[in-house]
């Protein structure tokens, strides 16, 4: 008989995928690293059951102990799944950002969810991060996973994804785009692939709103780079330990909107259902494509499941609601057609909108 003892057995080996319709205008070969195939449909599974199984070894995590941590949502999904595997209790704190197919999916796990302000800043006590720290102390044999500043999340990735797409691309990778959030899956996988090659190209996707590409460029903590954003699992408030600045060799930001109609291009031309955060990974890959050659090798992770954003992305009223619908793709994006004649369609559209009704009465057409 061919089986698994359990479904913590089935996390990574995740396929990679040749993105040949949407990546058709970019001259390099591209390559989705897509992390739903995990059990718990994201990248979080690695990191998850690695940052456990590790406080166990250290005896940090103790029988009938309650996991504390603050998530965005897929680590907490994970931490979910593998505490109702091992008996752990689990607290989540999100932040009202998170939709609610992930509060539900949160929940589906045994998971008790407490929903925090978007908009609290780090040091605030209403903060998701200040309350997960909170109740880690309230909470008698609670453990906080802290996955922003536990080393055993880019860890997970490291003994993990990087190898994976050191053999799957046979060495032939040249660029490594990924989503930096908590840091541990740009992090860990870089640092595998750079001591492999140290000429591959670590490509860091942030978000406007977010402070980690301003920090990489100055080393300045700013907070005037901090304000509200649509995408989850992507950027940071914070500096998190796991994001290690030093093998990054640049950092591109995208926008809510951009990456918006990417995710729902990968569905529509390569069938791939992935999250709001894979769309703006491959919405970076757009935004250097003239950097790339056509012997070079792309890979861009999708951290997730697109069934998560359901009520978000694939929701046309959600993208309307946010001016998300206004145009059909992407700005500065995929068909071949030459800049000038976009921007004459445009003006064009503009003008039929703005008139069309008016010549039509005028000159009773």
């Amino acid at each position: 008989m061919q089986y698994q003892e359990s479904v913590l057995a089935t996390i990574g080996n995740t396929p990679l995928i040749k993105l040949s319709r949407i990546g058709k205008p970019i001259s390099a070969t591209v390559f989705g690293k897509v992390e739903c195939y995990n059990p718990g449909q994201s990248a979080k599974d690695r990191i998850a059951l690695h940052m456990v199984e590790q406080a166990e070894k250290r005896g940090e995590l103790k029988p009938g102990a309650t996991i504390v941590e603050a998530t965005s949502g897929n680590t907490g999904y994970s931490l979910a799944m593998i505490a109702s595997l091992k008996g752990y209790g689990c607290v989540l704190t999100v932040t009202s950002k998170a939709s609610q197919e992930k509060l539900a999916l949160l929940r589906s796990m045994g998971a008790e969810v407490v929903v925090c302000p978007a908009d609290a800043e780090p040091d605030d006590p209403q903060s998701y991060y200040q309350k997960a720290l909170q109740l880690s102390k309230e909470i008698p044999n609670a453990f906080y996973i802290k996955q922003n500043f536990n080393m055993d999340n880019s860890g997970a990735h490291y003994h993990t994804t990087g190898p994976e797409i050191w053999e799957q691309t046979g060495g032939k990778i040249t660029h490594y785009v990924c989503c930096a959030g908590t840091g541990g899956t740009l992090s860990g996988t870089a640092q595998y692939l750079k001591e492999k090659n140290p000429n591959i190209k670590i490509i860091a996707v942030d978000a406007y709103g977010s402070v980690l590409a301003k920090y990489w460029q100055t080393g300045v903590f700013d907070k005037s780079e901090i304000y509200s954003y649509k995408i989850e699992g992507l950027g940071k408030t914070i500096i998190p330990d796991n994001v290690n600045f030093d093998v990054i060799d640049e950092f591109v930001k995208v926008t809510d909107k951009n990456s918006a109609l990417r995710t729902r291009e990968l569905a529509l031309k390569e069938g791939l259902l992935v999250g709001y955060s894979s769309g703006a990974a491959m919405e970076c890959v757009f935004k250097i494509r003239r950097q790339l050659r056509p012997q070079d090798v792309v890979v861009v992770l999708f951290p997730d499941h697109g069934t998560r954003y359901l009520g978000k992305v694939y929701n046309d009223e959600w993208m309307k609601q946010h001016g998300f619908l206004d145009d059909e793709l992407p700005e500065d994006v995929s068909s071949n057609e030459p800049s000038y004649r976009k921007q004459i369609k445009r003006i064009y559209q503009a003008y039929k909108r703005k008139y069309g009704k008016y010549l039509k009465q005028t000159l009773k057409i």
